[in-house]
């Protein structure tokens, strides 16, 4: 039969094992796992106290801090419910994605809380609101509302079959959705990273991704699986970073490719980097001048590529095939690598068939790890699980050797003329450009060909790119269709909090342009 944890199992665990390691650091400040099982426990006494039970919500609107990992550990342990956030987010959204969930009591960073204090006539059920920080005074002080709970015992207990966690997602293509995350299956999830990044209790992170989203929720709970610990950026910084990775030793980060590319350029001592021994990059496609160049820069680091949504997670490339050395290991650096053990993966055509290998369809998953469903939205739910698979709305092939490739977003195909256009293999050419410093490509409405492909291009300092050198540099690559027929040149590319470049915004840019 068949034993199922929880998420505070592995709080309890490291307060016991590894109470002297340092769980998280935030600039001079630092907490133990055994100080954090203390704090997370004397919360969830606050929140009972409070009149929170089992399976009720708290919302968390903060950056990255150590206060973030103490109310989820308090969930964790508990079974209430944490919800996040997004900081980014314009007041009327933060009010709705808040209501969406209904929560007791609202964590929010200091500086939010004036957003906060004017938007609580307006929040459902009127929750309980604490502030993180330097305090505000329409608002409860977070270290008095935990003074209120007693460190002794816990007065509520996590069940495997318990909502751990609710995450929006990026919203891509489409409206957030708010995907419903369980105890048991995140548990694996957390176990399944850790394995990934072989992680034990010596090993440090960089988290800078913003902990509201689930891609750093599952990296630093991945290295806290085995006692590691976390080093928190409030929010990525390139400099700070490479100075944090020498000054703390760190042993893994996890970024973004615009990041990776930042902290690349950021980098003057070859050595900076050397205390590294994974850099995991997932949340978008690598091109491969930022990868070979990373693999240039830090050759004794192993390089580890996730794919995955919050929904499901699904495959890996493991360092093994980012070496060079291997037949077809050119070829696979092009791929998001294997399933992860548990997962079975297909690929499926409009009508739910499953493809042979190579054919392009859409990416569908089944494990012991999916999301439940999303929240309030049956319909939603219907639609992305479906018969036990999860649709990832992502579309790929297989090759002989097992491998995934991830071809496009379903919804960011551009069709144009009849003809299929795979943006991601359109930006892998003309990042090669050595004018180009970064690139996305989308669909434009064209009245004759309905779309056209668009390229939005940021040149590299003191370049310049033109649509015609655009043109030959990618026919000389590809079909003479892929090629932009529009070239937008931009500053920077808007990038959403999980390091995707926001391709729905670009597209409603140029829409409203046409």
């Amino acid at each position: 039969m068949a034993v199922e944890f929880t998420l505070g199992d592995i709080v309890v665990d490291n307060a016991h094992r590894h109470p002297e390691v340092i769980a998280y650091r935030q600039g001079e400040r630092t907490l133990t796992h055994a100080g954090l099982f203390e704090r997370a426990r004397r919360l969830v006494s606050a929140m009972v106290a409070a009149g929170l039970r089992r399976q009720d919500r708290i919302s968390i609107l903060s950056r990255n801090s150590i206060e973030f990992g103490e109310v989820m550990a308090a969930t964790q342990l508990s079974g209430i419910i944490m919800a996040t956030v997004n900081f980014r987010l314009a007041p009327g959204e933060m009010r709705d994605a808040i209501n969406r969930v209904r929560p007791k009591i609202v964590f929010v960073a200091d500086e939010f809380a004036d957003v906060i204090a004017e938007l609580a006539p307006t929040l459902t059920g009127s929750p309980l609101l604490v502030c993180i920080g330097r305090g505000h005074p329409d608002l409860l002080d977070y270290e008095q509302f935990l003074a209120c709970g007693c460190g002794d015992g816990l007065a509520l207990q996590a069940r495997p079959e318990d909502i751990a966690c609710l995450i929006f997602t990026s919203g891509t293509t489409g409206a957030s959705k708010c995907c419903i995350l369980g105890q048991a299956e995140q548990h694996r999830v957390l176990f399944t990273m850790n394995g990934e990044m072989r992680s034990g209790s010596s090993d440090r992170i960089l988290i800078n991704m913003p902990m509201f989203h689930i891609g750093a929720i599952a990296m630093l709970g991945g290295v806290h699986a085995r006692g590691g610990g976390v080093v928190l950026q409030q929010q990525f910084d390139p400099d700070e970073a490479v100075e944090l990775i020498g000054r703390h030793r760190i042993t893994i980060v996890h970024l973004a490719p615009v990041m990776l590319n930042a902290l690349l350029n950021a980098v003057r001592d070859p050595g900076a980097l050397e205390s590294l021994h994974t850099v995991v990059y997932a949340a978008a496609p690598m091109t491969m001048n930022i990868l070979q160049r990373a693999l240039e820069l830090m050759p004794t680091a192993g390089f580890l590529n996730l794919y995955g949504q919050t929904e499901a997670i699904v495959s890996g490339l493991p360092r093994e095939l980012h070496t060079g050395d291997r037949p077809g290991a050119g070829e696979a650096l092009r791929s998001v690598g294997f399933p992860f053990p548990g997962n079975k993966v297909r690929i499926v055509d409009d009508d739910g068939r499953e493809l042979p290998v190579g054919e392009i369809g859409e990416i569908v998953v089944r494990s012991d790890t999916l999301f439940r469903g999303y929240w309030d939205d049956h319909a939603a739910t219907l639609a992305t699980l479906r018969d036990g698979w999860c649709h990832t709305g992502d579309v790929g092939r297989f090759d002989e050797r097992g491998l995934l490739y991830l071809v496009d977003r379903k919804k960011d195909v551009i069709i144009t003329g009849g003809e299929n256009v795979y943006s991601p293999e359109v930006e892998d050419a003309i990042s090669r450009m050595p004018e180009v410093a970064a690139c996305a490509v989308v669909g434009a409405p064209d009245e004759r060909w309905g779309e056209a492909v668009c390229a939005v291009v940021v040149p590299e300092p003191g370049q310049t790119v033109t649509l015609a050198a655009v043109q030959e540099f990618v026919r000389a690559r590809l079909a003479r269709y892929k090629a932009p027929r529009r070239l937008v040149i931009v500053p920077e590319l808007p990038v959403l909090p999980s390091g995707k470049v926001d391709k729905k915004r670009l597209r409603a840019e140029l829409a409203a342009a046409s």
